[in-house]
């Protein structure tokens, strides 16, 4: 049964043609927001303000943006002026934040109207929406697995037809990894593709805002709406969207290696042959070592994350603990009350990656390898136009199933992070599925600022079968 609701880009034009109300369209993805309560996917809902958009844009008489009247559903770490901005935290809980991030705004800005926020992992540390304050999203196509993560949220709302578009982020692969794992379209584009104004920062150098969708065609359509330079972000990229991906072909594919047995290992070979017949070249390509590059990835982002989240220490804002007597006392007590376990773990692996002398340090080891991963992954793209591979391991695993083991959780994300060190654009579609199976996600990578091209051969596979299927 398919319950995905019309493309966006489809609702977006009823709505400038006059045939489909704004404001219908927000009362029905509002109403489905509390029908669907109980996958826990929308941590709050901003009603009040949506409606009064809607409102306004069936007002309009100008030109409307190619967004118009689409509901969208924002990651809880993603900055809105309507109401709050928690990271799904107690240490943010009640924060307002004092304006839209960019990405945000540039989404209104094209018509696009804002229903609410959606459940993460906790600061997006996570690959299952479990560490979020507020209790974890569930799986739309069983409420017993999850939907991933960090933005697990938002992939299964798109996914159980509650909005058609939906903002995550992704530093090493929390925008794909839900997406495959709810079977919707997730885009990751080239780090500085899309402002990171706004985004509440967990690892700087890797945090990207992507979109997920139920086509290809809308995922691209709010990434042309989001991307490009912000004077209020000086690592947002200044090259223009490369608009025409439709129309990209006869490149050469380098297929991933896949485990043997791996449930992924027949949609792999499946899209490998669907983009050989549309007249691309196909070849083995041979990847880093996943297992080297999560360990510096984990390395690297928890140094960050140290350094980003000492900011939270009840002084300023957020959570102030009660009864310290002295501020260090005051610290303490805060950061041990207002961050869950997975924070503090990776806090303290990211103070003992930054200890010791600048340059013989864990944290300068793990920046070399990661300079010699860009290279390695730079020759690659001398030979390949396109990477394509799994995006996980396999279908959405249970509830509890990795929370006491954390090392099995971080490698949830091992076929994803070799994009997020690279900078790289990586999109994951859905695999087709068999009747009743759980959702399984392929995953293409492009070189820098070529998202015309992933987004082309992505458009080519779903449109041979590669595409978003509703919950059983």
């Amino acid at each position: 049964m398919r319950i995905v609701p019309r493309p966006a880009r489809h609702l977006a034009e009823a709505v400038r043609r006059g045939r489909l109300d704004p404001v219908d369209l927000v009362e029905g993805a509002l109403a489905r927001v509390e029908r669907r309560a109980d996958l826990g996917a929308v941590v709050e809902s901003h009603a009040p303000q949506a409606r009064a958009e809607a409102r306004r844009l069936r007002r309009r008489t100008g030109r409307m943006g190619p967004l118009a009247g689409v509901p969208v559903l924002v990651k809880d770490n993603v900055c809105t002026r309507a109401g709050h901005t928690t990271c799904c935290s107690r240490m943010l809980a009640g924060y307002r934040a004092p304006d839209d991030a960019t990405a945000v705004a540039r989404l209104r800005d094209a018509g696009a109207i804002v229903v609410g926020k959606t459940t993460c992992d906790e600061f997006g540390l996570g690959s299952s929406t479990e560490t979020a304050w507020q209790g974890p999203a569930r799986n739309p196509h069983d409420p017993s697995r999850v939907p991933g993560g960090s933005s697990g949220g938002s992939a299964a709302a798109v996914a159980a037809g509650i909005v058609p578009l939906a903002l995550g982020s992704d530093t090493g692969g929390s925008v794909r990894q839900p997406a495959a794992l709810c079977g919707v379209v997730g885009l990751k584009p080239t780090w500085g593709g899309i402002s990171r104004r706004g985004l509440v920062a967990f690892a700087s150098s890797f945090d990207q805002i992507g979109p997920l969708g139920a086509t290809v065609d809308d995922v691209a359509l709010a990434f042309r709406v989001m991307a490009g330079p912000d004077p209020a972000d000086a690592t947002s990229g200044d090259r223009p969207f490369r608009a025409d991906h439709a129309t990209w072909s006869g490149g050469r594919i380098g297929i991933v290696d896949v485990e043997p047995g791996s449930p992924l290992a027949p949609a792999v070979e499946q899209a490998a042959r669907t983009l050989g017949a549309a007249g691309m070249s196909v070849g083995r390509a041979r990847l880093p070592d996943p297992h080297r590059s999560l360990f510096v990835y984990l390395a690297l982002s928890a140094a960050e994350l140290s350094s980003n989240l000492a900011r939270f220490d009840g002084v300023r804002y957020g959570l102030r603990a009660a009864g310290a007597k002295d501020l260090d006392a005051l610290y303490r007590r805060t950061r041990a009350r207002g961050f869950g376990a997975e924070v503090r773990r990776r806090i303290l692996l990211g103070t003992a990656v930054l200890a010791g002398p600048p340059d013989a340090s864990r944290h300068a080891r793990a920046r070399a390898a990661r300079r010699a991963i860009v290279r390695e992954m730079g020759r690659l793209f001398e030979t390949f136009e396109l990477l394509l591979g799994p995006t996980t391991d396999g279908p959405a695993f249970l509830l509890g199933e990795r929370l006491a083991d954390p090392l099995a959780m971080y490698a949830s994300d091992a076929h994803t992070v070799l994009a997020s060190l690279a900078g790289l654009p990586a999109i994951s579609l859905p695999a087709p599925a068999r009747a009743g199976a759980l959702p399984l996600g392929i995953q293409l990578m492009a070189p820098w600022n070529r998202e015309d091209r992933l987004l082309a051969a992505a458009r080519l596979l779903e449109e041979a079968g590669f595409r978003v299927e509703g919950p059983r």
